[in-house]
């Protein structure tokens, strides 16, 4: 079976099923397989603000909570949590000396994503001002070539990127505008993959790593789906699949 006949057999079944209870490929051990997922930013700095004033860091949260409860339900009984305390470049740097510590099979870092603020416009919201911007929604993937399992970090992602455009969430592709603080090379257009190598996480991990923006709370209308039980379960159902995908291919090299 050729790679993207195991895709779509993994994505058929996981759309039948509903994301519940699919059973992995022969070849994939879940119950071995090690998935570490890192909660983007911290208490002390938080990351982006929301539409509503929500932290970043609290969208991360609560979106791993539930992708680790899928995933484990899903077999994959060994997936783990990083969250840290801190701010600036140790917070980072601490997240992949835990992560090289014991390097797991895969390193998937939960963000939520902001806009350049030349696109920012201002509301009132619970009687504040409030940044915003509707203009970018969906979600969007980070690999870096520094990765020195650069490959197979392209594939998971790819692999969620597919999983995703299957549950019907669209991504965004303004990382890759020609503007300060963007131009992100596209790696996968049709599967919202780009490349960043600057990112501590992703460049300084032993072990395949992604990192995933699940979607823009800036923007008003997707701040509320992603703060909902609906969109975080179609996401963790998306990463189960891509796992299940990821975990069966590994095995089988």
């Amino acid at each position: 079976m050729t790679g993207s006949d195991v895709r779509a057999a993994v994505l058929a079944a996981t759309l039948l099923a509903g994301g519940v209870g699919v059973a992995p490929a022969a070849d994939c051990r879940p119950d071995k397989f090690r998935v570490m997922l890192d909660v983007g930013h911290t208490v002390d700095q938080p990351g982006a603000t929301s539409a509503r004033g929500v932290t970043e860091h609290s969208f991360n949260l609560r979106l791993a909570k539930r992708i680790e409860e899928r995933l484990r339900d899903g077999g994959f009984v060994r997936t783990t949590r990083i969250v840290v305390r801190g701010s600036g470049r140790k917070q980072l740097l601490a997240r992949t000396k835990i992560a090289n510590a014991s390097p797991p099979d895969l390193f998937l870092s939960i963000h939520h994503d902001d806009v350049q603020p030349r696109f920012y416009g201002q509301w009132a919201f619970d009687g504040q001002t409030r940044n915003y911007s509707d203009r970018f929604a969906g979600w969007s993937l980070f690999v870096s070539q520094l990765n020195p399992r650069y490959d197979a970090s392209l594939a998971f992602a790819k692999s969620l990127g597919a999983a995703l455009v299957a549950k019907g969430l669209p991504f965004t592709l303004h990382h890759a505008e020609p503007i300060p603080g963007e131009g992100r090379a596209v790696l996968d257009g049709e599967r919202g993959v780009f490349r960043y190598d600057g990112l501590v996480v992703l460049k300084g991990n032993a072990a395949p790593a992604v990192l995933f923006e699940a979607g823009v709370i800036v923007n008003r209308a997707e701040e509320v789906a992603l703060a909902g039980r609906e969109r975080q379960d179609q996401i963790a159902g998306a990463v189960l699949a891509a796992v299940q995908e990821f975990c069966a291919a590994q095995a089988g090299r």
